[in-house]
């Protein structure tokens, strides 16, 4: 891998994803196939926000991807107790975080409190780049950390069962959607398919019109100013960046909206806590799925430090995270 030692980055960034942190035994997942350690998660948090503070070149901001705290929480009355111990722990590193919401927040807290609460990125950070802010509706923004780059914060559970009134259009118009696919009784159960079909379950959701417009004036006007953009969200939406039971949706939506944009130059989620990384061979985009803190055993973590130069990114991964080169086309 070459990282360009001679270099000084531009600026950088860490990143991470799916902590799931609840002061609860270890677990396994639905199939029992991954073992999950929900309570080592915030050491393996607290490491990583050691190394981000002691490094020679401190990161710029934090993306959080999604899932900060598990679901078991809300079971135990303790989602805000254990909200305060992970942001507790980030605050240790002085930088602003930008925090993406999985179906883990909605599992804790309902769409209007986790709008009013320290998981809504927005107001800290405004907008720097000249351009619409989002509806309301859903919850996406953008930034601008150096001139010519852009990220763009998406909302994966626009269109969802999760965190909308069960007596709301939104609702009863994201139901319609997932029965055309999933019949079972428990919708977090994948239809009985294989393929991209499985992705059609409760613990999944989509975007709407009204985000896909929002994000296509949004890389509209970055492509007039030639920056380079960066997409974040916890769904993955290219299907050979993940499993198919772990896409989005729409995911196909959102993927004609980036190629009929060149300024669009990588994407990244969380949610698979295997992980996966693809490059869209057609546009040159890097799509990146962060492996989850949550199923990584207490002698290893899976955060990164990505390093921006002109002509590419350069993840330093660590724990069960590779590391890789991001060529900008």
């Amino acid at each position: 891998m070459t990282d360009h030692p001679s270099q000084t980055p531009l600026f950088t960034f860490g990143v991470i994803a799916d902590i799931q942190y609840a002061d609860i035994d270890d677990g396994y997942n639905y199939t029992r196939s991954h073992r999950r350690y929900y309570r080592n998660s915030l050491q393996l948090l607290s490491k990583a926000q050691r190394s981000w503070s002691e490094s020679a070149v401190k990161p710029h901001f934090i993306l959080q991807l999604g899932d900060i705290i598990d679901g078991f929480n809300k079971r135990d009355g303790a989602s805000e107790k254990a909200l305060d111990s992970v942001l507790r722990e980030l605050s240790r590193c002085p930088v602003e975080v930008h925090h993406v919401w999985g179906n883990h927040e909605f599992y804790n807290f309902s769409r209007s409190q986790l709008l009013r609460s320290q998981l809504n990125s927005t107001p800290r950070t405004g907008s720097s780049l000249a351009g619409p802010p989002a509806p309301a509706d859903f919850y996406a923004y953008h930034f601008s950390p150096f001139p010519g780059f852009t990220f763009v914060v998406l909302d994966a559970y626009d269109v969802s069962l999760l965190g909308r009134e069960v007596s709301s259009e939104q609702y009863s118009n994201a139901m319609d959607r997932i029965k055309q696919y999933n019949s079972n009784e428990d919708l977090n159960c994948p239809p009985g398919v294989v393929g991209l079909e499985t992705r059609f379950t409760m613990f999944n959701g989509g975007f709407s019109k009204d985000q896909l417009d929002w994000l296509d004036s949004v890389l509209s006007l970055a492509d007039e100013k030639r920056e380079r953009v960066t997409i974040v969200s916890h769904l993955p939406i290219h299907p050979n960046s993940t499993t198919p039971m772990c896409l989005a949706w729409n995911f196909d939506e959102l993927l004609s909206i980036i190629h009929s944009h060149n300024s669009v130059v990588c994407y990244m989620a969380g949610h698979d806590h295997d992980g996966g990384y693809c490059k869209d061979e057609d546009t040159g985009v890097h799509h990146l799925t962060l492996e989850g803190v949550i199923e990584t055993p207490p002698d290893s973590n899976a955060f990164g430090t990505v390093s921006v130069y002109k002509d590419r990114m350069v993840l330093k991964g660590n724990g069960r995270i590779r590391n890789r080169v991001f060529l900008f086309a």
